[in-house]
Formats: structure tokens, C-alpha cells, sequence
């Protein structure tokens, strides 16, 4: 099978989710789940990206966001992965596969659509009753404890989220 190509196009929003290799739940561990925030982060400072929302679970990431003119979606996603495994590597002393290759996305539509995936992403840690509400999760946008990025209006969103 090979490997997913992903539509970008300039200016667009994008839903992501991507999975730890073999389901493995690392990020249960709170010195690691908080590697993946500072990542994320750290490069939407960085101007790779937008972040609008996310949810680090155990298992896997759901990200919100929008690359900047001069980074693609593959590319967004790879800073983060890339440089997420290399220091949760440098903190743990091992070199253990972190993340499954590749990801999934779904391009954002219109305001309803961003909204629901605002609300899945929010919701993710009450579904797998990993908290009782949203904003209790520490590793979400949720949690009220980040700063995150409006939605841009451009010609590639045309909506406001």
C-alpha cells in the first residue's frame, strides 16, 4: 500500500489526527504528553502555523490548524512529530518509535464544520472518559491554559470559526 497523499491548498484549515505506533499509549505519562504541547507550540510561535485547537490523548493527537504561506500541511505535521520524538528521546534515553508514519486530515470546510471539529477535539477526553469535562483535561485547548489563533479570513477561509 502506498503511502497517503494529502490536498493542501494555500490559506486552508486543516483536522488532523495522527497515532502513536502500535496504538501505544505513551502519552499517559505527563512529562511526555507535555513534550507534545511544547512542540506544538513551539513552532506555531515559530510561524509554521496556526493552532487553533488540540487534544494530546494518550494515544494519538487531534491538531486544528493553519500552515503559514511558507509551510505545508506535511510539512507542519512533520515539525511536530519530528521534534516531539527527538526530545521525549533525549528525556526518556531511548530511541523507541514514537509516532505511526503518516496521518490522516480533512480540509475545513465552512464555519459548521470547524466548529464540529472544534467540539470532537474538545470532547475527545470525556468520550474515552479520560475527564469528566473538557476543560479538566490538561493536554487540550480546552483546558483554557493556552493561547491559540483565531481563524483566519482569507481567500482560502472564507468563514470565521
Amino acid at each position: 500500500m502506498g503511502r497517503l497523499t494529502h490536498r493542501t491548498a494555500p490559506a486552508c484549515t486543516y483536522f488532523v489526527t495522527t497515532k502513536t505506533w502500535h496504538n501505544r499509549a505513551l502519552f499517559r505519562v505527563s512529562e511526555v504528553a507535555e513534550i507534545l504541547v511544547s512542540r506544538c507550540f513551539a513552532y506555531r510561535d515559530r510561524g509554521a502555523y496556526l493552532l487553533h485547537e488540540f487534544v494530546v490523548m494518550p494515544d494519538h493527537l487531534h491538531l486544528l490548524l493553519t500552515p503559514s504561506d511558507s509551510t505545508t500541511l506535511e510539512k507542519a505535521v512533520q515539525l511536530i512529530k519530528g521534534s516531539s520524538s527527538h526530545e521525549i528521546h533525549e528525556l526518556r534515553g531511548h530511541r523507541m518509535e514514537i509516532w505511526h508514519p503518516g496521518f490522516h486530515d480533512w480540509t475545513i470546510r465552512d464555519s459548521e464544520d470547524y466548529k464540529a471539529k472544534c467540539k470532537y477535539i474538545r470532547m475527545n477526553p470525556i468520550q474515552a472518559r479520560l475527564s469528566e469535562r473538557a476543560e479538566d483535561w490538561p493536554y487540550s485547548s480546552a483546558s483554557g491554559s493556552f493561547r491559540l489563533d483565531v481563524m483566519p479570513s482569507t481567500p482560502g477561509n472564507t468563514f470565521r470559526g
